[in-house]
């Protein structure tokens, strides 16, 4: 089956509506297992600036904007004081976006971090009373960030001395921690917010998939592994009209999203943590590669033989043949390459769909487009009133792989569409449970920053959490 809409129909705002709620067969070969969890061996080292997902969609409650967030710190545990969970204030966190599909970023919010330590030696606590705000003298260490936004036209400091909301204590301490969160969103000039914070850890799915792909017999499965752990969110809510190229989403919906993390050494800055769709380090990038990928800006990728051929011809449904007996579609994998490297779009292969290409901009010049892996969001798809945890694979276009919203479920949509899905719109029976966690363990929020908040209850406390 193909999938067959129209370019006009994406890009126009109000026929997109309609598209959403239609009965769209599938797409996804997200080719892997696992978000971004301690991914390569040089950044499993270095949590502070691992980061472990992207997101990025259209605003539920304010369908004008953008949401774009991403985590870091992974697995963590939330009694794990008296020392609680930092970002690096030797690091530049961003989120770069690319409009024009250059693979180069043409817009960076950067964040970077100092530390407020009233310690001293005169104590070891965290705080020393109730904390009952971000300003509460009860609070003894607090991190506070300057956020800016790059572009070629210059520089531009949005928060001056944001306060980064605290990791949860406990309720002794934090009896009102979502007072704490709200009073870290921070609104910036032209209607948008920032956030940077401790959450729950949005991902869910059940990691045992690396004790040979479920058991080697699907007898592993239905355990959020992630249940209980938190992690550190830096999020914006952008203007469709900041992120678009020209400044007109209308014309030009679609932009390319992923995250960087550059750290100080002798030589200077340098990126040693990247992400933008889920699971393409973990799985598809062989083990020597990893580092030299989180290293990499995209518009090197094309470029990397052994990371394309990766693409191509893809290690896991080799292994999913060899355990399940599950023929793994044929090599060349065309309709990777486009999900990976190009976006979706009819002109550029097998996958029959107008979706999150930059080359669907009108003012983009194509000769001047560069394949390269970014997570892809097409603004003009607004929220759907129906919303399906597969994504495009359950007919809703707002949802994974068009950008990544909290409650899709990856993983269930990548073990199909790695196997073909996407190119025969049927569903891998054999396979269609997935990993049997379908939801977090947490409800999301209902506005900025979405994310749940963060527990404190210890993970291994017997029944879960909270």
């Amino acid at each position: 089956m193909e999938l067959r809409i129209s370019r006009r129909s994406l890009i126009a705002v109000g026929v997109a509506g309609a598209l959403a709620a239609s009965s769209l067969a599938l797409l996804r070969p997200e080719s892997g297992i696992a978000s971004s969890h301690r991914e390569a061996p040089a950044i499993a080292g270095d949590p502070r600036n691992d980061n472990t997902d992207v997101y990025a969609f259209v605003s539920p409650d304010r369908p004008d904007t953008v949401t774009l967030l991403s985590n870091f710190i992974p697995f963590q545990e939330p009694n794990g004081g008296p020392n609680f969970y930092t970002f690096d204030t030797n690091s530049r966190y961003n989120i770069k976006i690319d409009n024009d599909g250059d693979a180069r970023p043409d817009i960076i919010y950067q964040w970077r971090f100092r530390d407020e330590d009233r310690r001293g030696t005169g104590t070891f606590l965290y705080n020393n009373g109730q904390v009952t705000s971000l300003d509460d003298p009860n609070l003894l260490f607090r991190q506070r960030y300057q956020l800016r936004k790059i572009t070629k036209r210059g520089t531009r400091i949005l928060v001056h001395d944001g306060i980064v909301a605290p990791s949860n204590v406990g309720p002794a301490s934090m009896p009102d921690y979502a007072t704490l969160r709200r009073q870290a969103v921070r609104r910036l000039p032209g209607g948008g917010r920032a956030f940077a914070g401790q959450a729950d850890d949005p991902f869910f799915l059940d990691l045992r998939v690396f004790d040979l792909l479920y058991g080697g017999n699907l007898s592993e499965v239905g355990q959020d592994t992630l249940r209980g752990y938190n992690v550190n969110t830096l999020a914006v809510q952008i203007p469709k009209e900041e992120l678009a190229l020209r400044g007109d989403a209308r014309r030009n919906p679609v932009i390319g999203v992923w995250s960087t993390v550059e750290k100080w050494s002798p030589r200077g800055f340098v990126q040693v943590s990247r992400l933008g769709n889920p699971l393409v380090n973990e799985v598809v990038v062989p083990a020597k590669l990893k580092d030299t990928f989180n290293s990499l800006s995209p518009d090197k990728d094309a470029g990397i033989r052994q990371v394309v051929e990766r693409v191509t011809d893809p290690e896991l449904p080799k292994l999913i043949e060899a355990i399940y007996r599950i023929p793994a579609p044929r090599a060349p994998r065309r309709d990777l390459v486009q999900i990976f490297l190009t976006g979706i779009a009819k002109d550029t292969g097998p996958i029959k769909a107008d979706l999150n290409s930059q080359l669907l901009n009108r003012d983009v010049n194509a000769r001047r487009f560069r394949p390269s892996e970014m997570l892809r969001l097409n603004m003009a798809v607004p929220p759907s009133r129906t919303p399906s945890r597969l994504g495009v694979l359950g007919g809703d276009l707002s949802g994974f792989p068009n950008g990544r919203r909290l409650f899709d479920d990856v993983i269930d949509i990548s073990l199909q569409a790695v196997e073909g899905a996407a190119l025969n719109g049927r569903l891998i029976q054999a396979l269609a449970a997935g990993d049997k966690v379908d939801h977090n363990d947490k409800q999301f929020e209902g506005n900025f920053p979405y994310v749940p908040l963060p527990g404190n209850v210890g993970v291994n406390v017997a029944g879960g959490h909270r």
